[in-house]
């Protein structure tokens, strides 16, 4: 098993694990689709069902992932390869599917960006109504270059913080960004429960409704778990190789699955009060972050301020996740390749650039050109999110508990026996056992065959 732990950076200490980790898992998913999927499957009902998921499924995932990476202090397809070399196919996928979404999610970052910089310079607070909104937007995204340009601005940002190297970019900009986020979620929670008829969002997103969790929704709080996490991109592999060997990696994954959850929690006590006080029925994706939303800020005082203070949010959550995405990307192809750093940084926003660009175009003046009935954009965010994520989630759970030498996987969870962990064998059988089952079910119900 090769090691690269002479001459690999380390991040600075465990809080910089957790802050680095959680902003890979945290992103716009969890503000536009968990407290929409949440409300429509049985509320609090559906937020127990969740944790449980993320429990059996995500922790145990995301521990084996850690394991992986910080064993080997490698890339994703050289992590895998040390390790077993038929096996590397899941560092590919990983990125593969980690090129694959930053193709459609900067696009949708570069969204982000515009409306912050409409938000300051007051132009949203010009529009009176959601159909409005929806003209604006849909005219927004149709545009052949409006899209683009802020898209080239958002990847320039991520270029930027990823060339500045692993503790001087990723780790500075994750110490800033997420307590950022997290102050700026609470703000906005507050502000929302406190406009006339939030009680009724809150009953909404909290209340248990047993009577909607059917087998369907067991599923989608699986699938739910699965992607929010950020589990099967070769992301947590990545950064658990810039662990320091003391990082307790159980106490790890624990807390960032915790921020994550957090994080869509406090979404939902941000969204629901808000769009339950002007009656309006809760939508999820971009319709509720670029149309709903904005329209029910503009009928608030300082509309500017809540509206900027809103997508400076989306700004934050699209970033974290593209710079985790990116440097994926780039750690692979500079140990790889054998390039420098900042070439494997340019190579890797240089491509993905192009790639963007096509996706947004594909939205407008490329709309009839159709992959298996899909534009670019639709057909990128399909693939990654109902095949190549679950798949890779699924043969990393066979290799880490049936392939990979078990004394390496116990020695990285326990630090070489320093940290008692009493449940190493219930983590086996779910390892071995539920979490390729459940991941099974999930890509089959993705596919629709259930």
């Amino acid at each position: 098993m090769q090691n690269n732990s002479q001459s690999r950076a380390t991040l600075g200490g465990k809080l910089s694990a957790v802050l680095v980790a959680a902003g890979s898992s945290v992103g716009l998913g969890n503000i536009w689709r968990f407290p929409y999927v949440a409300g429509d499957n049985g509320g609090g009902a559906f937020l127990i069902i969740y944790i449980l998921c993320v429990i059996l499924l995500g922790l145990p995932l995301m521990l084996s992932e850690f394991s992986i990476g910080r064993a080997t202090r490698l890339n994703a397809v050289g992590a895998f390869r040390s390790l077993n070399r038929r096996w590397s196919f899941l560092g590919y996928n990983g990125i593969l599917a980690a090129f694959l979404i930053l193709g459609f999610y900067f696009v949708v970052a570069g969204w982000t960006a515009e409306y912050l910089v409409h938000s300051i310079t007051g132009d949203l607070a010009q529009l009176s109504s959601p159909e409005e909104y929806k003209s604006v937007f849909d005219n927004f995204i149709t545009n052949p270059w409006r899209p683009i340009l802020y898209t080239a601005l958002f990847v320039l940002a991520t270029h930027i913080i990823i060339a500045l190297g692993v503790q001087k970019g990723i780790e500075r900009s994750a110490k800033l960004l997420m307590p950022l986020l997290f102050l700026i979620l609470i703000i906005l929670s507050i502000h929302s429960l406190l406009m006339s008829g939030g009680t009724e969002g809150l009953k909404f997103f909290f209340t248990p409704d047993f009577s909607k969790v059917t087998p369907s929704t067991v599923l989608v709080a699986l699938g739910q778990a699965f992607f929010s996490l950020s589990i099967g991109l070769g992301t947590m592999v990545t950064y658990a190789s810039y662990f320091k060997p003391d990082t307790n990696l159980y106490n790890t994954a624990l807390n960032v699955t915790i921020l994550d959850t957090s994080v869509a929690i406090l979404a939902g006590v941000m969204i629901f009060p808000a769009v339950f006080s002007v009656g309006i029925e809760p939508s999820s994706g971009p319709s509720l972050v670029f149309i709903t939303l904005p329209s029910i800020f503009n009928g608030l005082p300082l509309s500017m301020v809540w509206s900027t203070i809103f997508f400076l949010l989306l700004v934050i959550a699209a970033l974290t996740s593209t710079i985790s995405l990116h440097e994926v990307i780039t750690a692979y192809l500079h140990e790889e390749w054998h390039v420098s750093r900042k070439t494997a940084a340019w190579l890797t926003t240089l491509s993905t650039m192009v790639l963007a660009s096509f996706a947004s175009l594909s939205l407008g003046v490329w709309n009839e050109m159709k992959i298996c009935g899909l534009s670019l954009f639709d057909a990128l965010d399909y693939l990654t999110a109902n095949i190549m994520l679950p798949v890779g989630g699924m043969f990393t759970c066979f290799f880490a508990g049936w392939k990979l030498d078990q004394q390496v996987l116990k020695a990285q969870i326990t630090n070489n026996g320093a940290i008692k962990f009493r449940i190493y064998k219930l983590f086996r059988v779910l390892l071995r056992y539920f979490c390729p089952i459940v991941l099974l079910l999930v890509f089959l119900d993705n596919l629709g065959l259930f």
